[in-house]
């Protein structure tokens, strides 16, 4: 399926985007393992998290849902999964996969975690490593590349661990083997990332220390069925966020969203670019900041995107890029290299694009320069990676001629529903099949 988008028209009204997906994997996760039934509304019913539900069906737990973003589950105790019959397939989700290889290497039996050709090119390592030190057996491929094998049947020990980059599966699947581990496991930051685990495991009862930048918690606790609203997801609100911002006439207001102050980098730098944002009704929703987001076209200036807000809007970059082709000026990107291992290398896909639509762009190794310009038009690679697809869908909005982007398939992975959104708003796009 391909995205065809009709150059021009702007973005109005009134829009919800899906539910996070970050707090969709972690609260199916967390509910299995909870004593008493979890109740969940707001879930995003995207492919990656679809995985994640159908892993902890697939080890015995009981998942009614989900119907319009709503989930029971059935808790089965922080021991009560059973051993899967296959392998656990993650699709296209590496926080499945390392969020799980964390939650899985202290069980009693083995398991093994595959996914599609993409995620099986994505660095396990960075899980591998950390899980090892804690006494897990973890088998790959020779590179630390999926499938992974966790033997079960391993006494796990608490660790502290410095983690090398910024990441928070990385922190997240270590905290989450910790339950599981004798004594306690603790986690150095270099740089804040998103803190939902932390965030939510204390919603569901569990001893979780944070402190200067370490966090930590002993193990073999309990988990206690909670209930979870799940709000707008901020990484599908940045497309939005970016397509508003640059089309004139644009005036749109976003509800629901999400505003973790792990998570809203994609905010602080269009509003440093010169976005028009406003941030109204701010209110806190289970543990969870919450607002509804207004945005209104406004000329954007190129800037040096400081490092600090890299990690705090790892994810939105694909977007955010849109935004510098369409600023007046250089915008520099440092500090990235993560976007390298993403569901592609997001730098040299993003910088293809662009090039295809006529603006200058210089990759480097962490990161990308980016000189603000006209876009023209043309067919655009996505090498199945969603926010690619959505984020070329919003440059339409800004270009000279239509823009046939090639490979959208994945785009469910993330925003099921997304061309229609996008339409009710008031992009040109029609999906061809």
């Amino acid at each position: 399926m391909k995205f065809s988008v009709q150059p021009g028209s702007c973005l109005t009204g009134r829009v919800r985007v899906p539910g996070d997906k970050s707090m969709s994997h972690r609260s199916v996760m967390l509910g299995s393992l909870a004593e008493g039934d979890t109740h969940v509304t707001g879930f995003l019913e995207g492919e990656d998290a679809l995985a994640t539900v159908a892993a902890f069906r697939a080890m015995g737990v009981v998942i009614d849902g989900p119907h319009e973003g709503k989930l029971r589950i059935s808790g089965v105790g922080l021991n009560g999964l059973a051993a899967p019959r296959a392998p656990l397939d993650m699709g296209n989700s590496g926080t499945s996969m390392r969020l799980l290889a964390g939650l899985l290497a202290g069980q009693s039996f083995d398991t093994t975690l595959t996914g599609d050709t993409s995620l099986c090119k994505r660095p396990m390592r960075r899980v591998i490593n950390p899980l090892e030190r804690m006494g897990a057996v973890v088998e790959s491929d020779g590179e630390g590349r999926p499938p992974l094998t966790l033997r079960g049947q391993r006494s796990l020990k608490g660790i502290h661990y410095d983690l090398p980059m910024a990441s928070a599966q990385v922190k997240s699947c270590v905290l989450l083997a910790g339950m599981y581990a004798q004594g306690r496991t603790s986690v150095t930051e270099p740089g804040p990332t998103r803190d939902h685990t932390e965030r939510m495991l204390r919603g569901f009862g569990y001893d979780v220390q944070s402190r200067n930048g370490v966090i930590s918690l002993g193990g073999h606790g309990t988990l206690t069925a909670s209930t979870i609203d799940i709000p707008a997801d901020v990484s599908s609100a940045a497309f939005f966020l970016v397509g508003a911002s640059i089309a004139p006439g644009s005036d749109l207001i976003l509800e629901h969203v999400g505003l973790n102050p792990t998570r809203i980098g994609v905010l602080n730098i269009l509003t440093l670019m010169g976005a028009d944002i406003q941030v109204l009704n701010e209110r806190e929703v289970g543990g969870e900041p919450v607002a509804e987001l207004r945005v209104r076209h406004a000329p954007l200036k190129g800037i040096a995107i400081p490092e600090q807000e890299v990690p705090l809007a790892i994810d939105e970059f694909p977007a955010l890029f849109i935004a510098a082709a369409c600023a007046e000026g250089r915008t520099v990107l440092t500090g990235a290299e993560e976007l390298r291992v993403k569901e592609s290398d997001r730098i040299a896909s993003m910088a293809e694009g662009l090039t295809t639509l006529g603006i200058h762009t210089e990759v480097r190794p962490d990161g990308i320069i980016i000189d603000g310009g006209a876009l023209g038009g043309g067919a655009i690679r996505t090498y199945q990676d969603h926010r690619i697809a959505m984020s070329f869908a919003m440059a339409a909005l800004r270009a000279e001629a239509p823009l046939n982007i090639l490979d959208c398939d994945h785009v469910a992975t993330s925003f099921p529903g997304f061309a229609a959104v996008a339409r009710a708003a008031g992009l040109l796009l029609e999906e061809v099949h």
